[in-house]
């Protein structure tokens, strides 16, 4: 019996792919980080560390938003469907870590 993976891992190159083309005009994304939207209505853009994309709460997040959106992202980059405090409150605790 192997391991299964969340289907978030096994999509990252997906998701990296998708927002360096997003992304390739936009100077406010330094190599190593990715753009995100985030909010339950209105999206604010977030630009996180891809390290995020391998911490357990960070994955358990995008796969909460891949059930909402699956891979077809509205806003053109990843988009998670969350509060925005609660964003804030997860990227806080994973800095600190």
């Amino acid at each position: 019996m192997g391991i299964r993976l969340p289907s978030i891992l096994l999509n990252a190159k997906q998701i990296l792919k998708m927002q360096a083309l997003s992304t390739r005009n936009q100077s406010d994304v330094p190599k190593g980080h990715i753009a995100v939207y985030v909010g339950e209505i209105q999206r604010k853009r977030f630009v996180v560390p891809i390290s995020y994309l391998k911490h357990p709460s960070f994955v358990d997040l995008l796969n909460r938003s891949e059930e909402e959106f699956g891979f077809r992202h509205p806003m053109g980059s990843l988009t998670i469907p969350c509060r925005e405090d609660a964003f804030i409150n997860l990227t806080a605790r994973l800095h600190k870590s």
